[in-house]
Parts: structure tokens; sequence; C-alpha cells
């Protein structure tokens, strides 16, 4: 009896041992995989020389897959037929290449996948690997170097082609008719380039935004950067390119009749030196034009007479184009209208802003008034910007004020000697306490006239103002905010900024841009020295 209550008791004790240990578990299934595919082999071999073959293999250990093969693979010097790539999208161990082009004679090739190359499973990238042979006899191994810079903006374009040129051969017609010997790409990131396995010789540098992927220049659509004379290799200089894009050159389409005092024209180029003559049944008229705010159109404003027939002459520089049209039966639809683009809050740097909605023939200020909250007069000025359908009422403006601003009818004539009603509107000031000051000093300049511009966390110019000799600039009475500083070097003295031209090698103007942002909060006085580079 002793023995059987003893044995029930060791059952169950271990009964009790057995179910504490039994906890619930989880399968981890191990570490995470976090390396990328390795090549086994390549068929020809990697760095094969007197390369004659149709197809290449390239081998892993594991399943890959091939990611946007075509934006980060760079074939250098690139084919006029793309090879085919297999598979171009299901996993695999193997990579199939069918050159699908003729191969020049005494040439290194080079395939260099990018970012495009990642495992199965986890998507580590095999990053920058290269495949390279070559026709000839040895393995060419000279690079050049170098860096990108943008011109103007802020932003940078990512994926700028960076190419060779035979200097021999080269001319002003290459880059947009004939693809280039050697290339590379900065892909996703970078603003570096290195260009590898280039022969001894002359070469023309060139990069550019190959917005279509055709290996040519296209100056409507894509940005540019050149090295202004060509390079000698070997050599271990690295070179700066500064891409930009050009003005558009003139161009004028047809126009269309949109209403029968106003006609719509498609137009590039430079607003500011276009002149516009008009002949109705072949006399003169006097006509007015606009520019569509946002778009490369423009309206054109033409007297309320009949006629059968019109010509429109366009011309800008050198540029000269004639259209004639005939003339449709159209209602009337416009007519002097003018609004204001803001009412309530006016920050200390704002102007009044009227949109009119015809072309302003003359104003008189005698009409207009503009007071304080005591009824003061306040003393302003005036500009119509005619191009833009716009005028500025401009004023020193005071803290903690209501201005009030009103046009009596009469006080503008448009084009069509129509004028305006009874308009007012207004307007209040903050505290000073409200806004932030802000000084800037500039170190290591001897550069000028400069033109310091002042831009916001979205890129927009918030004011600018030029310099001919090194003071501190003041902008005093700015909105809480980060703001970035552009500075530009204004070479040609006319106030703005002038990209450059590839067929006549002129390179931008000078741009020194500042991406640390400058904190300015209220009540605040932020001095702020830029050291402009050597």
């Amino acid at each position: 009896m002793k023995f059987l209550t003893y044995t029930l008791a060791i059952f169950f004790v271990s009964c009790l041992l057995l179910t504490s240990c039994a906890k619930r578990g989880y399968i981890t299934g191990g570490l995470a995989d976090t390396l990328p595919p390795v090549v086994l082999k390549c068929i020809p071999e990697n760095f094969s020389t007197n390369f004659d073959a149709k197809e290449i293999k390239i081998t892993f250990d594991e399943y890959i897959k091939l990611n946007k093969i075509n934006q980060n693979l760079i074939i250098s010097p690139p084919f006029d037929t793309q090879p085919e790539i297999i598979p171009a999208g299901s996993a695999t161990k193997t990579v199939t290449i069918k050159l699908l082009d003729s191969l020049k004679a005494n040439t290194t090739y080079s395939f260099n996948f990018g970012q495009s190359i990642a495992d199965n499973n986890e998507g580590n990238v095999l990053t920058d690997f290269k495949y390279i042979f070559s026709t000839g006899s040895y393995i060419d191994s000279l690079k050049v170097q170098g860096s990108i810079k943008e011109s103007y903006n802020f932003k940078k374009d990512n994926f700028i082609s960076v190419m060779l040129y035979d200097a021999t051969t080269f001319n002003d017609s290459t880059v947009y008719k004939e693809k280039p010997i050697y290339i590379t790409n900065t892909l996703d990131s970078l603003t570096t380039f290195s260009i590898e396995n280039v022969k001894e010789g002359s070469y023309y540098l060139v990069a550019m935004k190959d917005r279509n992927n055709n290996n040519k220049f296209e100056a409507k659509t894509e940005k540019i950067g050149f090295y202004a004379t060509p390079i000698q290799l070997p050599n271990d200089s690295l070179r700066e390119l500064v891409l930009f894009k050009e003005e558009k050159l003139p161009n004028a389409v047809k126009p269309s009749m949109v209403s029968q005092n106003k006609w719509l024209v498609p137009f590039e180029g430079d607003y500011k030196n276009l002149k516009i003559e008009a002949l109705a049944n072949n006399e003169p008229i006097d006509i007015r034009f606009s520019k569509i705010q946002e778009k490369d159109s423009l309206h054109i404003f033409v007297p309320k007479v009949a006629y059968d027939s019109i010509q429109f002459n366009f011309k800008n520089g050198d540029y000269e184009k004639s259209y004639v049209n005939k003339s449709r039966k159209l209602k009337e639809i416009d007519s002097l209208s003018i609004s204001f683009n803001k009412s309530g809050g006016i920050d200390f740097t704002d102007k009044i802003e009227l949109l009119t909605t015809t072309p302003v023939s003359t104003f008189d200020k005698t009409k207009m008034n503009l007071i304080d909250k005591d009824s003061v007069q306040i003393p302003f000025n005036i500009i119509n910007d005619e191009l833009n359908l716009k005028m500025f009422i401009d004023f020193e403006k005071l803290e903690n004020q209501r201005y009030s601003f009103e046009m009596l009818p009469g006080a503008i004539i448009d084009f069509y000697n129509k004028s305006n009603d009874s308009l007012s509107t207004s307007f209040q000031t903050e505290a000073y306490t409200k806004y932030g000051n802000l000084t800037i000093s500039l170190g290591n300049t001897s550069q000028f006239p400069l033109i310091i511009e002042l831009l916001d966390e979205k890129g927009k110019i918030i004011i600018f103002k030029s310099i001919e000799e090194n003071i501190p600039i003041e902008f005093p009475y700015l909105k809480p905010n980060k703001y970035f500083v552009r500075i530009i070097v204004d070479e040609n003295k006319n106030g703005k900024f002038d990209t450059g031209n590839y067929l006549k090698k002129i390179q931008p103007e000078k741009v020194y841009l500042f991406e640390k942002p400058i904190d300015v909060r209220a009540n605040w006085e932020v001095n702020e020295t830029l050291v402009i580079p050597n």
C-alpha cells in the first residue's frame, strides 16, 4: 500500500513538472537575411577581352528580381538598339542579356546595374554591380570624375546623364543628333559622377537631364551642363558641371479668336522684349497684349472694329513671324472688371494688388483715396503692370493700423475707354512684435553687384534686394518662418538671373545656394553671416 501511494505521488509531481515546462512558443525562422545576392559566375567571364559573344549570362546564389532595370541599367558606350534583358519581371537565379546591336572594335563596354538587382525575399540590393568586357586585347581603365551643381534651384534633379564625346569629331550639333561614346548616370541620389573604363584621348564633357532617355539634348524640355574646353585623358582633375535650363526661344503659334475683341496665342520665350503689330484689312490698328498666368500663352486685345481679316506680326530680336487670320462673329465677353487679390490682414512688405480683366490705358490718382483709421490721408505710389494685367498700390505701413482704399468712378480707364465703378477695400496691420528682423552680412566676396533673394520653405521668393558693395542687407518685418538665401552674381547688371545657352557657349550666372535654414521668430533680431565659397 505504501509503495502504491509513493508511486502515485511521483506520477502527479512529474505531471506538474511537465505542465510547467510546456510553455507556448513561436517559430522565429532565424535571423533576417541582410546580405545582397552574390554573383556565382558569368558567361563569358566578367572582364573578358576579345569579346565576340551575342549573349551574356549572370548567375546568382539565390533568386533575384530586377527593379526598374530600364532606369537603373547604364550601358557605356550606349547601343543604338537596347539589349534584351531576360527575365524582365519574374524571379530568377540567372539573368540573360541578349545583345541586339553590333559591337565596336577595340572598345571597352560597361554594364552598370545600379540599384536594380535585389534578392527576391528581403529586397537586399546588390549595389552598382558591373559587367565589363572589351572587344580588344585589354580593358580600358581611365576615368573622368566630378560633380553636378544646380544652377538656380534648391531642389536637385536626379538621374542626370553625364556623357563624353570624341573631341576630334565633336561640333555644336553633336549633342542634338548623336549619342555619346561614354556615359554614366547619377541615379536617384548622387551629385557626383564617375565615367569609368575610358580609353586615352580628348573628349568633350556634357551633362543633361535626359527626360526621354534617348541620349540626345532637347532644349525645350531638358537641362544641360557643359565643360567649355575638351579634356585630355589621362588626367585626374575633378570637373564641376552646372546644370541649367535654357530660356525658350521665341515661338508664336497661329492665333485663335476667343471673343470679338480678344485672341489667344500660344507663345514660348521672352515676353518682355516681344513686340506685336496688327493690321486689320491691311491697315495698322492699336492693340494690347498680356501674359496668361502660369501658361505659355498670351492674349491679344484688339479694337472693337469690323474687319474681314487681321494680320499679326511678332518680333523678338532676330525672331519674326506673321499670321493672317479670318475674322468671325463672336460675342463680346471681355469688359473691364477690377478685383483685389486679398483683403483683411496685410504685411509690412505687401502691396495692394488690383487685378484687371482688360489692359489699363490711364489712371487718375486724384480719384483714388487711401486713409488710415484716423481718416488721415496716406501717400501712395501706383505701378501698372500691363503685361500681367495687374496694378500695385505701394505705401508705408505702420503697426496696429487700419487702412481703407477707395476708387471713385473714372479712376481707371481701360483700352476700350471703359471706366471702373466705385470700389473699396480695407486692410489691417499687426504689431511689429509679431514679426522678426533679419540682417545678413556677407563674408569672402568681391563680386558685385549681387542679388540677395530670401525664400520660404516652399521655394517662393518672399523678397529680394540688390547691392553694389559689401554692406549689411536688412530684411525687416518678416513673418515668423524658416528662410533660405540665394545669392546671384548679376554679371550683366540687369537685375535678374540669366541662364546659360549651350550653342552660344554661355554659362549661367553664378549662384550661391545656402541650404541651411535661417529661423526667424516673432520679436527676434537675427544676424546671419554668409560666407561665399571660393
